[in-house]
């Protein structure tokens, strides 16, 4: 949870920050491939600590589910498929049926829905 919370969450953070505020400034086209080469490293890391399992830490968390969170910023930008065991670690979590209630009910809240048992 730390690790979804204060190592990457931050780093995807400054990215969306980035890309949202700063693209009119003279010097976005340069600190942005720093930001994504930042995020890049983090995502790298992660992937080998997946290995060969399907989650980060063995079995199935509410850190992996944290994770799965923070990931799901990066959905536009295409970084987590270039890393397949990511990509499979965060298509895994979506699909959980708990998952998929709590992102429904994340967006119902955003768009005046009510939110789903």
């Amino acid at each position: 949870m730390f690790a979804a919370l204060n190592t990457v969450e931050p780093a995807i953070v400054e990215r969306e920050a980035a890309v949202l505020l700063e693209g009119d400034k003279s010097w976005h086209k340069e600190r942005l491939p720093m930001l994504e080469q930042r995020i890049r490293d983090l995502l790298r890391a992660l992937a080998d600590r997946l290995r060969d399992g399907e989650w980060i830490d063995g079995a199935f968390s509410a850190g992996d589910l944290l994770m799965v969170t923070v990931l799901r910023r990066l959905e536009e930008s295409g970084m987590v498929s270039d890393y397949p065991k990511l990509a499979g670690c965060v298509a895994r979590g979506e699909a959980w049926p708990a998952c998929k209630r709590a992102f429904a009910n994340q967006l119902a809240v955003f768009a005046g829905h009510p939110i789903v048992d």
